[in-house]
């Protein structure tokens, strides 16, 4: 005779009811650079172009080239979609991307 091993049952699990227990968190709040594609480090520079930093600066900041700079405030002016560093300075104040790492 064929004997097979018992099976357990998974423990039922009603999403339901655990929510109603439960209260969920508040959803974070939204990050509106997410929308841009902008890296951790394009955000780094651009919390530097945003309180008005130059190329060197930037470079110097960050421990990076100047040409590396550039290529990073480049890239920021792409994803933002504008033409100029005022610009993007301006749609960073916009954002609220500035703070300590800015001064």
């Amino acid at each position: 005779m064929w004997c097979t091993p018992p099976v357990k049952a998974w423990p039922a699990t009603d999403t339901a009811a655990g929510s109603a227990a439960t209260p969920a968190a508040p959803p974070p709040p939204p990050d509106e650079l997410a929308r841009f594609g902008l890296t951790e480090r394009e955000r780094e520079v651009l919390t530097l172009l945003a309180a008005g930093r130059s190329n060197t600066e930037i470079g110097q900041a960050l421990f990076i080239s100047n040409k590396t700079a550039s290529v990073h405030v480049s890239n920021i002016l792409a994803k933002l979609g504008v033409s100029g560093r005022v610009e993007a300075a301006a749609v960073a104040h916009r954002l609220g991307v500035y703070g300590p790492a800015a001064r």
